[in-house]
């Protein structure tokens, strides 16, 4: 039984005319219902970084909404760490796709957020500065959202996260928006943090080569209804190189072919 293990996950949204009888009736019976997430088990081992691939629209963040509880599963179940998923866990923090910061509070205050049982204000202070210079931020520690560019706003957030010290860290799209040279840096320090960290995390993304360089597993999701076509345990050592290493490249590939691109780009 993995740290996270999902049991036979379907996700549908009930159109006002029809409820579904049982898990094998029609998708749309009446033309309302869709289903999002069909009938997927799988299990993740704690401390992985699993990063979820699939078309656009397919219900990869609905997975992660279910997982982080704050959406119900039409059927099935989802246990972390053991217990049931009922409803959200302060065990778990939900990096969205957009900006999350709270734009009247600095940098500092932001990341001190997660550190509010911290009564020793001078090691509450200490510990905000480390979560800083973790994501390399230290110098902006009095600064507003507005003030920092798309990708320090992505490192405040992470360093918010892992400020916490959740035992589940969930990261829907995080380099979406960011131009191609911070999208790089940015993933460059994901993984770097959770070689840190080593907490487990669930990434979705639409970048194949992101899933490939940053994941200690991938999953890849056929179009909605999501359906499971591969989960993949990478033990390529890092740094990871498509050129020098045939094994991933091969497996760049391959996935390619199964995202419906006949060459990889």
């Amino acid at each position: 039984m993995g740290y996270i293990r999902i049991d036979n996950l379907t996700k549908m949204y009930m159109g006002r005319r029809s409820k579904p009888r049982n898990l094998h009736d029609p998708i749309e019976r009446s033309g309302d219902n869709i289903l999002v997430l069909n009938n997927i088990s799988m299990s993740f081992e704690e401390g992985e970084m699993v990063c979820i691939l699939g078309p656009s629209g397919c219900g990869k963040s609905t997975l992660l909404r279910v997982i982080a509880g704050f959406e119900n599963p039409t059927y099935g179940a989802i246990w972390v760490g053991g217990k049931p998923v009922i409803g959200p866990s302060d065990q778990s923090i939900f990096v969205f796709q957009h900006s999350g910061l709270f734009p009247w509070m600095t940098v500092a205050q932001n990341v001190g957020l997660g550190l509010r049982h911290m009564a020793d204000k001078a090691a509450k202070k200490a510990k905000i500065k480390e979560f800083i210079e973790i994501v390399e931020l230290d110098g902006f520690e009095d600064y507003y959202p507005h003030q920092l560019s798309g990708g320090m706003q992505r490192r405040a957030e992470l360093a918010r996260a892992i400020a916490v010290n959740p035992d589940l860290l969930i990261m829907d799209e995080p380099f979406s928006g960011l131009d191609f040279l911070t999208h790089m840096k940015m993933r460059e320090e994901v993984v770097n943090m959770h070689e840190f960290i080593r907490k487990t995390t669930l990434v979705v993304t639409h970048d194949i080569d992101d899933a490939l360089i940053m994941g200690d597993r991938i999953v890849v999701f056929s179009g909605r209804p999501a359906a499971v076509k591969m989960i993949h345990k990478l033990d390529f050592p890092r740094p990871r190189d498509f050129e020098r290493d045939h094994g991933l490249s091969r497996l760049r590939s391959e996935i390619f072919l199964m995202l419906g691109v006949p060459y990889a780009v």
